[in-house]
C-alpha cells in the first residue's frame, strides 16, 4: 500500500512540475552528500541537489548517476562505455530513509543562491528529468554524479562560483584518489588497478578532484560566489554513520590469493627442475589466464568510449598473444620461434618493472607475487627448452 502510495504522490507531483513551478521566497536549495557505501559502485559516496519549500510543500532530491536499465544491450553498452545514465527525482524522506538505512552519513551545505538562482535551479533540474532529457553518457571521472552538482551549478548561476582549495587540499594523482575509497588488498582495487590505464597516474588539477563526492563537500565548503560571498551559508549533518563491527577479510584479500597461487607455481617449477620435466597443464593455465586478461585490456583499450583505460601497461604482464601460443605448449619439441617469444616475455616483464619505478603507470601491489612467479617460470621454460 506505502509503494502505491508513493508511486501514485510521484504522479501527482509530476503532473503538478508540468507545469511553470514558482518556488517562495522561503525555499532552500542545498547540497547532499552521501558517504561510501559497502559495495564497489557505492565506495566512492554520492551527490545530489536538494529543493525545499515548506511553503509549497516540495522537498524533493535530484541527482545524476542512475542505471538504465531498461537500455538495449545494457551489459555490452556498459563495457563499452556507451551507456547513458539518468538523473533521477525521489521524495527526501524516502532518500533519507534509504540511506540512513545504509547506514551511511548524510551531509548538507545549504547554498548562498539568490531567489532567481533557486528558480533557474529548480526549472533546470525538471527540464532535465523530462524523458527526452533525462539521458547523459556517463564517464567515472569527467562526467558523474559528483562533476553533474559542480557543472549544472556553474551553468545556473553563469559561472559565478569561484571554487577554491580546501586548507588540506594535497595534490594526487587520480588513482591515488581512488585509494582514498578503496582498499590497495582488496578485489575492488585489483579490478581497478588493471582496468585502468596510465592516463590516470597523473595528477589530477585541483578542479578535477571534484570527480569525487568528499571533494565537491570539501572544496563548495570554501568557494565563494557573486564576487567574495561564501557559497555555502550553513552546513549540517542529517545522518551519522553508526559504527559497525569490522569482520577482517585478510585470508580471502588478493595478497593472500596471490600470494598462494605463486607459491604453488614455484613449488611445481622447484619439482619440474628437480625431475628435468615441465608440467604441460600449468604452462598452459598461465598462457590461457594472462593471454585473456590481455584481451580484455586490449578491448576495453581499443573498442571502448572508457577514456581511463587508454595506454594501459599491465599488458606488459597480461600479453594477449599468450592465448596464440598454447599450442606450442601441447608439443614437446617445440619451434625455435617460441624459445625466442619466452624471452621476450621476461623482457616485457623487466619493463613493466621500470614503468612502475619511473611512475608511468601504477599496478597492483598485490599481484606482486604473481609476477614474480612469472618470471621465474618464463626463465625455467628457457632454460627447459634449451637444454
Amino acid at each position: 500500500m506505502k509503494i502505491k502510495l508513493s508511486l501514485l504522490a510521484c504522479f501527482i507531483l509530476s503532473i503538478s512540475f508540468a507545469f511553470q513551478f514558482q518556488l517562495s521566497n522561503d525555499a532552500e536549495v542545498s547540497v547532499l552528500t552521501f558517504g561510501p557505501g559497502k559495495s564497489l559502485n557505492d565506495a566512492f559516496g554520492h551527490n545530489a541537489f536538494r529543493i525545499k519549500d515548506k511553503a509549497k510543500g516540495i522537498d524533493i532530491v535530484y541527482g545524476y548517476g542512475q542505471y538504465d536499465f531498461d537500455a538495449p544491450n545494457f551489459y555490452l553498452k556498459f563495457a563499452r562505455g556507451k551507456l547513458n545514465y539518468l538523473i533521477s527525482r525521489h521524495f527526501f524522506d524516502d532518500i533519507f530513509n534509504y540511506y540512513s538505512q545504509e547506514n551511511r552519513t548524510i551531509k548538507e551545505q545549504v547554498l548562498n543562491l539568490s531567489s532567481q538562482q533557486q528558480q533557474k535551479l529548480f526549472d533546470y533540474l525538471e527540464n532535465n528529468y523530462k524523458p527526452e532529457n533525462r539521458k547523459y553518457l556517463y564517464d567515472f571521472f569527467y562526467d558523474n554524479c559528483a562533476t553533474k552538482i559542480r557543472d549544472v551549478l556553474s551553468k545556473v548561476t553563469k559561472s559565478t562560483v569561484s571554487y577554491k582549495r580546501p586548507s588540506n587540499f594535497e595534490q594526487k594523482t587520480f588513482r591515488a584518489l581512488i585509494y582514498e575509497h578503496v582498499d590497495k588488498n582488496s578485489w575492488g582495487s585489483v579490478g581497478i588497478d588493471i582496468a585502468l590505464g596510465s592516463v590516470v597516474d597523473r595528477e589530477a588539477s585541483a578542479y578535477e578532484y571534484m570527480f569525487l563526492p568528499k571533494y565537491i563537500y570539501s572544496f563548495f565548503e570554501v568557494s565563494k560566489i557573486n564576487g567574495e560571498a561564501n557559497l555555502v551559508t550553513s552546513e549540517s549533518i542529517l545522518f551519522k554513520k553508526r559504527e559497525e563491527k569490522q569482520t577482517s577479510t585478510f585470508l580471502l584479500s588478493p595478497f593472500i590469493f596471490f600470494g598462494l597461487l605463486s607459491i604453488v607455481i614455484l613449488l611445481i617449477t622447484f619439482k619440474d627442475l628437480k625431475q628435468r620435466k615441465r608440467t604441460k597443464w600449468l604452462d598452459i593455465l598461465l598462457f590461457a589466464i594472462t593471454g585473456l586478461i590481455g584481451v580484455v585490456l586490449l578491448f576495453l583499450w581499443f573498442a571502448t568510449d572508457h577514456t581511463a583505460t587508454w595506454q594501459n601497461y599491465n599488458l606488459l604482464w597480461a600479453f594477449p598473444f599468450n592465448i596464440l601460443v598454447i599450442g606450442q605448449l601441447l608439443k614437446n619439441k617445440i619451434k625455435n620461434w617460441f624459445k625466442g617469444y619466452l624471452k621476450f616475455l621476461i623482457i616485457m616483464l623487466c619493463l613493466m618493472t621500470l614503468h612502475w619505478i619511473i611512475g608511468v603507470q601504477v599496478f597492483a601491489i598485490t599481484i606482486i607475487p604473481l609476477l614474480i612467479a612469472l618470471v621465474i617460470r618464463y626463465i625455467y621454460l628457457v632454460k627447459f627448452y634449451n637444454k
